[in-house]
């Protein structure tokens, strides 16, 4: 299932994902996509790297598909909890400016070792992580490779903004993890719907047998306010 993804930029923004669906082949209708955009990212100069592209006139980016990648397979000894789908990145800075990244992710979780493919919005996949217990490892498209003690301090290194990828190892099956939580709500089948856990205001819903199909992800600082939103189209 292929779903329509639209992104504002420039005077608006910010990047979000439309839930309007498409059937099975539908195809890109609004103009060319440049795939310029997203090297630069997995080269190592994340959103900073971007500033000047942001600023350059781009007052708006529409996606009228976004590709899923394919599930990981074939990876990790025994049972694994699987999930594909793309995500929205957002970022308002203090001085005004406001920067947006989006794409597709592939999730492959055994509870020891996890395998997160990220992708652009077409579907290629440009880097993949591979967390375990001791660190974590990005290869880039072209091979290079980069390693951090956790992929949080790894994803924010590339990126240049966070995402919460070990709070998300709970969050994507509907569970809140070890760290202290506030704020816990439920929603009338039981299912986790929002709570506070390290410095992430998460809300879930949309469950399915699997987990959550969408996660929505906000932390405000002094220097800016991130968000970020996950939709499931995969188990």
């Amino acid at each position: 299932m292929i779903t329509r993804l639209t992104v504002r930029l420039g005077l608006h923004g910010e990047a979000g994902l439309d839930d309007q669906r498409l059937a099975p082949g539908a195809s890109l209708k609004s103009g060319k996509v440049s795939s310029a955009i997203w090297p630069s990212f997995f080269s190592g100069q994340g959103f900073r790297g971007r500033r000047a592209w942001l600023c350059a006139g781009a007052a708006a980016l529409l996606l009228s598909a976004c590709a899923t990648p394919q599930k990981i397979s074939g990876l990790g000894e025994g049972p694994a909890f699987e999930r594909a789908g793309r995500f929205a990145l957002n970022v308002s800075n203090a001085n005004g400016q406001r920067e947006a990244l989006q794409g597709g992710f592939a999730w492959r979780d055994t509870g020891r070792l996890l395998v997160l493919d990220l992708a652009n919005p077409l579907g290629s996949i440009l880097a993949r992580i591979d967390v375990s217990p001791s660190s974590a490892t990005l290869t880039r498209s072209d091979g290079r490779i980069e390693q951090a003690p956790n992929p949080d301090a790894l994803v924010e290194e590339v990126l240049g903004s966070p995402m919460p990828v070990r709070g998300l190892r709970g969050w994507l099956q509907g569970q809140v993890g070890d760290s202290a939580v506030s704020e816990l709500k439920k929603d009338e089948e039981g299912h986790i719907s929002g709570f506070t856990q390290d410095g992430w205001r998460v809300r879930l819903s949309r469950y399915d047998a699997e987990g959550p199909r969408l996660l929505q992800m906000n932390r405000s600082d002094t220097s800016r306010d991130i968000s970020v939103r996950l939709v499931v189209d995969e188990s």
